[in-house]
């Protein structure tokens, strides 16, 4: 007879992560199998800075049968297509990472080739002008519904910025209307068994008790169980990734409401926009050793696109991960787990998989050694794949005139990201693993934008006559800009589709 799952789930802190594994959690188990209870203090706050998200969030939304149209409105979300980059590669050069395809394939052989192959003979446009999501990002476009594009053409790619403490309470809701247990409280001690060190309970002030079997620590930065408590160590990545402070603010908007993140790099790190239909969330990620504190809120005050609404609030972090996700009976998510600075919106689909690798390797009331390994290995690699991805956007830079960006320059690299950078500046080839998150499209978009052109390409893209790639080429950005004149801007999408109310 196989094990029983466990009966019941214990989720130490709400926020995003806490909410979103409830969500999850009680979506999955249906409430044939387990409790689930959720402990969280409203005297301690929440980071709620993940504010952008990446396209995979759809499929989250869809397990959980949300209705999209209503989950825009209840977090006053606008829509995303990609992220643009100023100043990275050097000061005034501008270039957009787009969700989805660039170009198509021919003959088999990655649109990316030809490309190449035509830059050498002077008739190639910039490679995002080969992508539907980046095209109908510049000029403010959107749309949801295949419908409205023509046949044959594939929908945008696309994801949500949204207001994370609205987003947290939208699942909440959620998850509280399918039987999950909130229990408001402060904890004030994490008990463990004798025999093997596993936690059995965490009191509250006022002597509350809340046991179970299995607990998922959201309990932010501090980890109070996977850490605090189960010691289980963390692996430090600032000397690839230095930045290790953040102040975040909101602003008044202004229109229009673009359809995509921007991240302008500055003097010491980098500043983020991104645009709610109530506000814009701003934030200046920076380094503490090139900039003090108060030059930093200065720099972020001096480059908002609207009147503030709030101080500067300053985080303090380590980007890095811990040495295990899952540690005797506990699964860390979010902050918990470690940080990945929020470069390309990745926060809260780290919670995302996390929760859902918990789902596939569901605990069982025995321990199960080779479930927490496979839980762990995976995430490690998940990790280390997402670390490499935001590295080379420091370290693939022409800027030298500042004190940061001359030490990214010349930073050692960790060898999966050296390995990547020699294999693409050679022959244009994208080195990918299983279970990574940035598809081959991703990967060029930055590579190129950030300066890293090809020596060469793959020479099966010589076989089509040059006349030949030229035409196609051709036809594929003028058959973009020609169905992108034709969408609704954003602005009009969401004002036609799903407006939310006023805060």
């Amino acid at each position: 007879m196989s094990e029983q799952p466990l009966l019941k789930f214990v989720i130490v802190g709400g926020g995003t992560a806490g909410w979103m594994a409830a969500a999850a959690l009680v979506h999955a188990l249906k409430g044939r199998v387990g409790e689930i209870e959720l402990v969280e203090s409203d005297e301690i706050g929440t980071v709620g800075v993940g504010e952008a998200t990446i396209p995979p969030i759809q499929f989250l939304n869809s397990m959980l049968g949300i209705d999209e149209i209503d989950f825009v409105k209840k977090t006053q979300a606008t829509f995303k297509l990609g992220i643009e980059f100023r100043d990275w590669r050097r000061l005034g050069h501008t270039y957009l990472h787009p969700f989805g395809p660039i170009g198509v394939p021919i003959e088999g052989v990655g649109f990316h080739h030809y490309w190449r192959r035509l830059l050498d003979h002077g008739g190639a446009a910039d490679i995002t002008e080969y992508a539907m999501s980046a095209v109908a990002a510049r000029k403010g476009k959107f749309v949801i519904a295949p419908s409205e594009l023509p046949p044959g053409v594939p929908p945008l790619a696309y994801a949500y910025h949204f207001d994370a403490g609205l987003y947290a309470r939208f699942l909440r809701d959620y998850a509280e209307a399918r039987g999950v247990t909130r229990t408001e409280g402060k904890i004030v001690e994490v008990r463990q068994r004798a025999s093997d060190g596993f936690i059995e309970a965490v009191e509250l002030e006022g002597g509350k008790r809340v046991e179970g079997d299995f607990f998922i620590d959201c309990s932010g930065f501090r980890g109070l169980l996977i850490e605090q408590t189960l010691k289980t160590g963390y692996e430090d990545w600032t000397h690839w990734l230095p930045c290790d402070r953040a102040l975040a603010v909101p602003c008044e908007n202004v229109t229009p409401l673009t359809p995509y993140t921007r991240s302008t790099a500055r003097s010491a790190g980098w500043q983020w926009r991104i645009p709610l239909q109530h506000r814009t969330g701003n934030g200046y990620v920076y380094s503490s050793p090139f900039i003090s504190d108060d030059e930093a809120a200065a720099t972020l005050m001096a480059n908002l696109d609207g009147a503030p609404r709030a101080e500067p609030r300053l985080l303090r972090f380590v980007t890095g991960r811990r040495k295990q996700a899952w540690n005797k009976n506990v699964v860390a998510l979010g902050l918990a787990s470690g940080f990945m600075e929020p470069l390309e919106s990745t926060s809260i689909h780290l919670i995302q998989t996390g929760v859902m690798r918990l789902i596939s390797l569901l605990p069982t009331r025995n321990h199960d050694p080779a479930a927490v390994d496979e839980c762990n290995r995976l995430s490690r690699i998940e990790y280390e794949q997402i670390r490499d991805f935001i590295v080379l956007h420091y370290r693939a830079t022409e800027r030298d005139d500042a004190e940061l960006w001359r030490y990214c320059r010349s930073m050692a690299l960790p060898d999966s990201l050296a390995h990547k950078i020699e294999l693409f500046r050679e022959r244009g080839k994208v080195a990918r693993y299983d279970e990574q998150l940035f598809a081959e499209p991703s990967w060029v978009a930055v590579f190129l934008g950030q300066g890293v052109l090809p020596r060469d390409y793959d020479r099966l893209a010589d076989v089509p006559p040059l006349s030949d790639v030229k035409r196609a080429l051709f036809n594929i950005q003028d058959k973009m800009n020609h169905i992108a004149d034709r969408l609704m801007t954003h602005d009009e999408f969401i004002a036609r589709h799903c407006k939310a109310d006023p805060i």
